[in-house]
């Protein structure tokens, strides 16, 4: 197995490399995807949140009342940080287990995981090759405006809360340049995926 790391500010072009490489035959697990079943209903990690944070976190139908917990946590960065030690290491486990399973189906799988936050939660050494997305400010506050109705300041901050461009360079291995058009991004993700299958085949 060979474990990618696919990681990029708001609106970099992430998405549409991993959609790429997903189509190539990559195994794609998404962090987001994961953080969001992990605090599902029964879930030991949403027993915790309401141990942390009261059940005034917690809807009616007994899911996570994200709207409540957002408005504690997004503004007490001690909160957050409680959130965020609940929540990462269950997130960590899970993937493990992801990644395990794509092994298990097929011991050359090319797994890539689709992480957001990867400067942030320090484990960019996990990787066998970490892939950096990259676009300007300005093309991603005019993509947020225009695909996600938000307004500059409201993009400008999302940006501006995130890991900073020299930040996720320091990490990559990869860099792929999505600031132009979207064929061009996926010209570099059809090159990318060559590679990587040329490193796979290699350790065979």
């Amino acid at each position: 197995m060979l474990l990618v790391a696919l990681t990029g500010g708001i609106a970099s072009g992430k998405s549409t490399v991993a959609s790429r490489l997903a189509e190539h035959g990559a195994v794609i697990v998404d962090a987001d995807q994961v953080a969001r079943q992990v605090v599902e209903p029964g879930e030991p990690a949403l027993a915790r949140i309401a141990e942390t944070f009261g059940n005034g976190v917690i809807a009616a139908d007994g899911s996570l009342d994200r709207a409540a917990l957002g408005a504690i946590v997004f503004t007490d960065p001690e909160g957050r940080q409680k959130l965020n030690a609940i929540t990462h290491p269950a997130v960590l486990e899970r993937s493990r287990e992801l990644f395990a399973a794509a092994a298990d189906r097929a011991p050359n799988a090319i797994v890539v995981y689709d992480i957001p936050l990867l400067v942030e939660v320090g484990r960019s050494q996990e990787f066998d090759v970490v892939v950096v997305t990259h676009a300007s400010t300005e093309a991603r506050v005019a993509r947020m405006i225009e695909l996600r109705g938000m307004t500059r300041e409201e993009a400008l901050h999302r940006i501006n809360s995130q890991a900073t461009d020299t930040d996720r360079f320091s990490i990559a291995d990869v860099v792929i340049d999505a600031d132009g058009t979207v064929e061009h991004t996926l010209e570099q993700a059809d090159v990318l995926w060559e590679n990587l299958r040329a490193r796979v085949g290699s350790a065979t």
